[in-house]
């Protein structure tokens, strides 16, 4: 991941799950919408940039448009902010960065509903919980991983067998 200014502009140039997030890139002649959140304040995104959710995150069915934003720089969290709850964020990170070894196969019904092709337009992010004084204790949601489709910017979250995955995997054990 490549250093991501946070500022109040979320727009393409640097990739994140293979989708564009960061500086604004001013050849760019995209729509572009100002956001209040309750994290971040006042943030303008560029409407190519949205993320759609085919299917809502478990416990928020009400938020179907999302965008990333950097963490900080060289930080490889990201943060999932809903557009349509501005108090609704989650601090996402790809696998490999918290747990090398882990690889789900994306069932065939994930993959049609998100219209991913082949692999090279797939990604995952891990939704993490840390709790607020005491990051240390930061665990991943393994059981349910977001899938992308990066070209399309669709995305969902995939639920995968609980006897072999935790929701709450200890990221520094």
């Amino acid at each position: 991941m490549g250093n991501v200014a946070l500022d109040n502009r979320v727009h393409a140039s640097e990739s994140v799950a293979g989708i564009s997030t960061g500086e604004k890139n001013s050849a760019a002649n995209s729509s572009v919408v100002m956001v209040k959140t309750s994290r971040f304040g006042e943030v303008e995104v560029d409407l190519d940039r949205v993320i759609t959710l085919t299917s809502p995150l478990l416990g928020f069915p009400e938020s179907r448009r999302f965008f990333l934003r950097a963490h900080g720089p060289d930080s490889p969290f990201m943060w999932l902010q809903s557009l349509d709850n501005p108090n609704l964020a989650f601090v996402v990170v790809q696998p490999l960065v918290v747990n090398p070894e882990y690889r789900p196969a994306v069932n065939m019904q994930v993959r049609t509903e998100l219209e991913i092709k082949d692999d090279t337009e797939m990604d995952l992010m891990l939704i993490l919980t840390i709790p607020a004084g005491r990051a240390k204790e930061m665990t991943a949601n393994l059981l349910g991983p977001v899938v992308f489709n990066v070209r399309k910017r669709l995305a969902r979250q995939m639920l995968l067998d609980p006897t072999r995955y935790d929701s709450t995997w200890r990221v520094l054990s």
